[in-house]
């Protein structure tokens, strides 16, 4: 089914290949994972197997390649994806209607396909991925696992014998994960092909019949779980078994001597629902909470309210048995949003860093800033623009810049996603060493991982 000789790959205006000598062989109706640390070719694979390259990203290619029956190189991209299908990270960005039946149709149309046909393909996705009950809802409304399924609706409507899923459980809660797994297992099952590039690792160990380790554009292990396993820490892998730390872990009281300590809190955006009602508090210093819950249920927002990014309705938030508001809770929190490309504006990482602090008016000294360039791994990266790094390098800066203002109380916004093991390896390290400085911290998560890895206590948001 896909067939790889000896590819080497190289991007317009690199000098170094981003893969080289890949050889490859899948069978049809197998299930592969490809993982390794960031940057190390998973995605260049991807763009190979889905004919992305060459006829998106041009460049230098050699080898022979042959994807369910097609060459890569004499096929066009329409003849290559009516046999493979992609679903990526974000499926809403792939999303061309607003809503879910108008998504499921859209690809159709655009092929000319007779409306009989259409609706036929269409009926028997919503009912292969349990969607019947949201065809009128906007794709913007629905939660990550919804629009999952959705994106996967519409890439098996066109019965590819080829599935890619680049990163599907990024922005995942286990439940959501656990669903795809469950959907993957019966197309496995029905003779579809899946490629799954992913960090996490823990759910797939029951799904796919190989690992596949990249590192430096080579492919550089194929193996079993088990096989893999045994290999982690070389590779800077994410853990292959993982335990659900949910509901082990003490939950925050309501009440007590805290570090943080918040009453009556309440905030409704303007014309919705009340998302936050009531809530009492009483924050601890030196640990790690794990704010959990599904989607929707204010996780986010109540970040926001607690770092003076929002003004509450209701309630007070005590510091130290100070009341703060608005400028004077910006001056002692640090938030980490989910996307780090919105909290990077200096020249350089070095100036990110040093203008972080001053911005919390942290007295600095280059001999500090280095030594968090250095807790980080950034040293060798501390003048390109911010703008120039990875996805793994940015999360570690913006972190290093919440760290460096010094905050009484740190809130994390689901940092960890898309990271491999060794960038989340870095993040719990810090986030250890915050919390061992009296400093509370609060991370937004779904990542069993890094709950296992790293928080004490856990705070459960209820669903709406």
């Amino acid at each position: 089914m896909i067939t790889l000789d000896d590819i080497t790959y190289i991007y317009p205006f690199q000098s170094q290949a981003a893969l080289t000598g890949v050889r490859l062989h899948v069978a049809r109706g197998e299930a592969i994972a490809v993982t390794g640390a960031s940057g190390c070719g998973k995605s260049s694979l991807v763009r190979v197997i889905n004919g992305l390259i060459p006829h998106h990203y041009q460049g230098e290619w050699d080898g022979q390649a042959r994807i369910a029956g097609y060459s890569p190189r004499e096929a066009s991209l329409a003849e290559i994806s009516s046999r493979v299908g992609t679903l990526f990270q974000d499926p809403e960005q792939q999303f061309f209607a607003l809503h879910v039946e108008d998504e499921l149709a859209f690809a159709h149309e655009q092929r000319g396909e007779d409306p009989a046909v259409i609706e036929a393909r269409v009926r028997w996705a919503m009912g292969r991925f349990q969607l019947t009950g949201l065809a009128d809802a906007s794709v913007y409304d629905l939660s990550d696992g919804q629009k999952q399924r959705v994106g996967l609706a519409e890439v098996m409507s066109r019965a590819p014998s080829v599935l890619v899923l680049d990163e599907p459980t990024a922005n995942l809660d286990p439940e959501a994960t656990r669903e795809l797994a469950d959907h993957l297992a019966e197309l496995r099952e029905e003779g579809v092909t899946l490629v799954i590039v992913d960090h996490r690792l823990y759910w797939l160990t029951d799904l796919v019949d190989r690992i596949l380790v990249m590192e430096g554009g080579c492919l550089a292990m194929s193996g079993s779980a088990s096989e893999v396993a045994r290999e982690r820490l070389r590779f800077g892998l994410r853990r292959l078994e993982v335990v659900d730390q949910r509901g082990a872990l003490p939950e925050v009281p309501a009440s007590g001597e805290g570090h943080l300590r918040v009453s009556g809190l309440a905030f409704a955006y303007r014309n919705g629902p009340t998302v936050i009602k009531g809530m009492d508090l009483c924050l601890p210093s030196g640990e790690i909470v794990g704010v959990l819950g599904p989607n929707g249920a204010g996780k986010t927002t109540l970040a926001r309210l607690l770092t003076g990014l929002l003004r509450p309705d209701a309630g007070e938030i005590r510091v130290r048995g100070r009341v703060l508001s608005g400028c004077a809770l910006m001056h002692r929190t640090s938030v980490v949003l989910q996307n780090t490309d919105h909290q990077l504006h200096m020249r350089t990482v070095e100036e990110e860093i040093t203008s972080a602090a001053q911005g919390a008016r942290v007295q600095t000294d280059p001999a500090w800033i280095a030594g968090l360039l250095h807790e980080y791994g950034l040293t060798a990266l501390r003048h390109r623009h911010p703008q120039s790094l990875s996805g793994g390098e940015k999360q570690r800066l913006v972190v290093a810049c919440g760290h460096a203002r010094k905050p009484e109380l740190f809130v994390l916004d689901e940092p960890t996603s898309g990271l491999d093991g060794a960038n989340l390896a870095i993040i719990v390290q810090n986030l250890q060493r915050i919390a061992d400085s009296g400093t509370c911290v609060m991370v937004i998560t779904h990542d069993l991982e890094l709950i296992e890895c790293a928080c004490t206590r856990q705070l459960t948001l209820p669903g709406c």
